[in-house]
Parts: structure tokens; sequence; C-alpha cells
């Protein structure tokens, strides 16, 4: 009799998994299209705009920033795990092959630092893959570190960063300020919080890689400055004194957070810093391949949802503001963008 019990409440459970597993899938496919966004296509490098500096939007938050001397890369991910690897939380790897890929085709070659926003794996998982085919330093917290050395970074290869202290790579500037990861997980949870407190070798799960310590990143540059909010959190006063030419919006997760509490990030972000062109980063699904960009799914946040609040802040307290949407594998001339005339 137990036997038989046994097998119906196995039985049972693997009917619960694949219907949670169905509905799960279901959700993440639900999603808008980024065609129902109406924004200007931002001014791409050429050879007329050679001396200026230059944003290269990789997927999620990963930036190639480039002044023709010196590269800055912030975040490094480009080994992107599957959707079941999320959900069963399944052990991971760096994909070698596409990051060599990437540092080919975006002629990575010159990189002076790679500075993630935070640790989790959508934005460190790759730092430390991408730092031992440079000679970039890793600029981080200590999860960040402990992620170096989990790769075999060698030790003067990585900075422990002070916050709110001025780092420069060449003819850039830049400073990490103490920030908040967007309360996106359950019940208004930060997603996998806490530290990585010994090296991260992979192969590991996706929960290995927690968030450490989250911060808004300012490079600045004799031609210009950028704010990078990886995640949509804020709190404090870390940008009371940064005026910004371009701000880097995540926006993951934006819409499930409410209105209200999106108005006041983009007062924090955009309306505080002064700046004049406002780029969405962080808001495509992290799942799909390295170069696919699709939407996140409504589940998370509805980005054309999100796009027209940006609009209405925007004219509500920063008519002057410029909205643009990234893309992919595209360097943008960052400070060339025109600034509309009062």
């Amino acid at each position: 009799m137990w036997k038989k019990r046994a097998k119906q409440a196995a039985s049972i459970a693997v009917a619960v998994v694949a219907v949670g597993a169905a509905v799960i899938v279901w959700f993440w496919r639900d999603r808008p299209r980024l065609d129902d966004i109406d924004w200007p296509e931002p001014a791409i490098a050429s050879a007329a705009l050679a001396d200026t500096v230059t944003s290269t939007w990789l997927g999620v938050t990963t930036l190639l920033f480039d002044d023709g001397e010196t590269q800055i890369l912030i975040d490094g991910f480009i080994s992107r795990p599957s959707l079941a690897d999320l959900v069963l939380d399944r052990q991971v790897d760096n994909d070698m092959a596409m990051i060599n890929f990437a540092l080919d085709e975006y002629r990575m070659r010159r990189l002076a630092a790679i500075i993630p926003v935070h640790s989790h794996f959508d934005h460190a998982m790759d730092v430390g893959a991408i730092a031992n085919r440079s000679s970039a330093s890793i600029l981080g917290s200590e999860s960040t570190i402990e992620i170096a050395r989990g790769a075999g970074v060698p030790e003067d290869q990585t900075i422990l960063v002070v916050e709110n202290q001025p780092y420069e790579f060449g003819e850039f500037t830049v400073t990490l300020l103490r920030s908040r990861h967007a309360p996106i997980g359950w019940r208004g949870s930060v997603p996998l919080p806490g530290t990585i407190d010994e090296p991260l070798t992979p192969p590991q799960p996706i929960s290995a890689w927690r968030e450490g310590r989250s911060y808004t990143v300012v490079v600045a540059h004799p031609t210009g400055t950028t704010v990078i909010q990886g995640s949509a959190g804020f709190g404090g006063e870390s940008l009371r004194d940064v005026s910004a030419d371009v701000v880097m919006l995540g926006i993951w997760g934006l819409e499930s957070l409410g209105r209200d509490y999106a108005e006041q990030y983009w007062q924090q972000l955009v309306t505080r810093t002064g700046a004049h062109s406002v780029f969405p980063v962080h808001f495509d699904d992290y799942t799909k391949p390295f170069g696919e960009v699709v939407p996140g799914p409504r589940v998370i946040g509805d980005i054309v949802t999100t796009a027209m609040w940006l609009e209405d802040f925007r004219a509500r307290w920063d008519n002057e503001v410029q909205l643009f949407m990234p893309k992919f594998g595209r360097p943008v001339a960052i400070y060339a963008q025109p600034v509309p005339e009062t």
C-alpha cells in the first residue's frame, strides 16, 4: 500500500512541477514589442565624429565606452544562461567561445577597466574571463573581487573600490556611488541578496552570484559625463552634487514597482543630474542569446508602459531631455546628441 501511495505522490509532484514550469514559460513568453516605442535614433558614431566618446550597448547593462585611446567596460555579461538554467538554478559556466567572439567583434583591445554595477550573474558573470583575455583591471566590491579570484585573475589586476573616490583610466574618470538594487523580488525584497565571501569558480548555480553591493557608476570624460544606473533602485543623497549629460537608466522591473516609484526614480537620476539624454538599459531578456534583443516579459515589467511613463515624466519635469532607444552593438556618439532649443 505504501509503495502505491509513494508512486501516487511522486506522480502528483511531477505533475505539479510540469504545470508550474508550463506557467512560468507562458508568462515569460508574454512580452510587449519594442516597435511600439517611437523614440528617435541616437547619433551613430562616424568618421566625422571620430574624436568623440562612443558608447556601445551589448545587452542588459553591458556598455563599452571608448574615446579612441581607452576603453571602459561597464559590467561584463556575454554568456547567457537559459530560462531553464535560471528557474532550476542549474550550474552554468562562462561561454568562452562567445566571449572571444565579442571581444574580437567589438574590438575590445584597449580595455583599461571592467566595472560591474553589482555582482549578480547578469552583470558580473564574465568579468573574470574578460579580464583574463585583456590587461583590464576589475574595479568593484568585495563580492566582485571574489568572482575575479575564482576566475584566476591576478590580484594586481583587481581594485577593491572605495566609494566616492575617483579612479582615472586614460582620460576617463570613474566614480562608484553607493546605491540600492530595485526591490523587485518577492514582497519587495532584493533578488539574491547577500555577498560572495570566497572565490567563485564556475560552473556554479545562478544563485551563487549574489548582489554584493550595488553602485551608481559615474563615467566622466573631458567631453561629457554619463551616469549608469544598472538597477532601478535609488535612495540617499549620492547624486546631490553630480551633473551629467547622459543617463543610462536601468528599467528592469520598473513598471512592476508602480508609477509613483518610477517618477521618483526619474527625478533622482535625470532631473537631479540635469542630463540632456536618457537611454534605457537592462530592459531586454537576459536568457536570450548574446546579440538577440527581446523585451523582458510583462510579468517582470511592461517596457511599453514604462516608456509612456518616462515620456510623461519628461514632459512634467525635464521637457528638454531626449529619450533614445539603444541599438545592440552600434557605437553611439553619446555627447553629440542635439539638444532641443528652449
